[in-house]
């Protein structure tokens, strides 16, 4: 859906271009008694997300008047997406573009790249960005084995059981042929203790994996659990949400060495699991054993700003033998897409879009927790997703909200290895997450519709 505009001064230039005064001199050719003479009843101004809410609730007239409001979390999440990330992006020179394996023809997209880099590096408050890799999971399978090479500790490495289980599944599966000791440290409570966490550390250990926010929604202390990890020489590897970072401290102020994440929710859509947008940022000291590419800026010979395709030792190269990935690709477009979104808003609008993630959550949280037979599974701070647990069993709850149009979860109870890596109490638990794109209105609707009796629910 487009959304467009026009100031004052550009109403002004387009009136000078036609030769015309005013826009009511446009008019003037139309006979009186054919002009309506009062104004005309319009609501009053909207913003872009307003609007596009507005078209969908009338849109949905013409069908059974029914909903379907995503209220779902667990990594993928229904973030506003303004319309000119889509008109940029799919401009044909950005849209059909491929790997630049001959950067000097490539500058346009090489400058995208660079700029992502860029803006990836002022969110996360890092040193270095790569331009990108496939997307949240292998970006931490990546960061495990850049790791190893840093700290040359191939032994051991040590992640959190609040780690999304999912990213587990896939450090697993990378490790799976390395002599290597995956420790995986419960969390109970929801989120790390740090004297359990210093107990596993030592000086075999390569790395700490941390997500923050947690998979459970939780903050985790990152700077305490970042210097815990240095003490005992290994990095500290930290997951984070890019939105969280308008008012969450970024990783580079608390130390970290090596930062990843899934960008999905800078840009992106939801569309039935990707392909999505894995980041990685580190300190610059580790540039060189950084896996994917780098984008370098340099002036040619005759002085002019140009890109370049640099530190891009990769498995089908010819230096292939010190390559330190065998990532062949980066997502490209999906990146493209973050950097629009970013330079779009700007440090205001990230911070802008994290507080009303942060306030319309923990509203929800209360409302939620004040019904019978529902509560917080974790008494932690959150972000914008937590995690309620309920009489019922979590299939069930998740059935009475999905009734009532609302999609809520995902239900823990179907990732079976959390269970015993985290030792948190899921039985029963659902994953809720709000974000900027949730109306009071909506959390109430839920809200009702899950206090209700289930019969009643059913009649709703």
């Amino acid at each position: 859906m487009a959304y467009l505009f026009n100031t004052p001064q550009q109403q002004s230039e387009m009136l000078q271009t036609i030769g015309v005064q005013s826009i009511e001199s446009l008019f003037d050719q139309v006979p009186d008694n054919l002009q309506l003479s009062r104004p005309l009843e319009l609501p009053p101004p909207m913003g872009e997300l307003e609007l596009q809410s507005y078209l969908e609730s009338t849109c949905r007239q013409n069908q059974d008047g029914s909903s379907n409001v995503c209220m779902m979390g667990g990594g993928a999440y229904d973030h506003f997406i303004p319309s000119v990330v889509d008109e940029i992006a799919s401009r044909g020179e950005f849209y059909t573009a491929y790997t630049p394996y001959q950067a000097e023809a490539s500058q346009g997209s090489l400058q995208a790249f660079f700029e992502y880099q860029t803006l990836i590096c002022q969110l996360t408050g890092m040193e270095v960005s790569n331009a990108s890799l496939y997307e949240g999971g292998t970006s931490v399978s990546e960061a495990i084995f850049m790791a190893m090479r840093v700290t040359r500790r191939h032994q051991k490495i040590v992640v959190l059981g609040s780690a999304h289980p999912e990213y587990l599944q896939v450090i697993r599966t990378y490790l799976s042929h390395l002599n290597c000791v995956i420790e995986v440290i419960p969390t109970p409570s929801g989120a790390a203790d740090l004297e359990t966490v210093e107990a596993a550390l030592d000086e075999q250990t390569a790395c700490l994996v941390v997500q923050h926010p947690n998979f459970f929604g939780c903050l985790e202390e990152v700077r305490g659990l970042t210097q815990l990890a240095q003490k005992v020489g290994a990095l500290s590897v930290v997951a984070f949400d890019p939105i969280s970072l308008g008012i969450l401290e970024r990783p580079g102020e608390y130390g970290a060495d090596i930062a990843v994440a899934e960008g999905q929710s800078l840009g992106t859509p939801l569309q039935f699991g990707g392909p999505y947008l894995g980041i990685l940022a580190c300190k610059e000291k580790y540039v060189r054993q950084m896996p994917g590419r780098l984008i370098g800026q340099t002036t040619d010979r005759n002085g002019n700003r140009c890109f370049v395709l640099n530190l891009q030792a990769r498995e089908q190269h010819i230096r292939r033998e010190k390559a330190t990935s065998n990532i062949c690709t980066n997502q490209g477009l999906l990146a493209l897409r973050a950097t629009i979104y970013l330079a779009l808003l700007g440090k205001n609008g990230i911070r802008q879009v994290a507080e009303l993630c942060c306030r319309k959550s923990h509203y929800a949280a209360e409302r939620l927790a004040d019904i019978d037979g529902i509560e917080l599974a974790f008494d932690q701070p959150f972000f914008k997703e937590f995690c309620v647990r309920t009489d019922d069993s979590a299939a069930a709850f998740r059935n009475k909200a999905s009734t009532a149009g609302f999609s809520i979860g995902p239900n823990l109870d179907q990732f079976s290895m959390l269970a015993a890596d985290s030792k948190a109490p899921i039985e029963r638990s659902n994953l809720v997450a709000i974000t900027e794109c949730r109306s009071r209105s909506e959390i109430d609707q839920l809200a009702d519709a899950l206090s209700a009796s289930p019969l009643q629910a059913a009649k709703q």
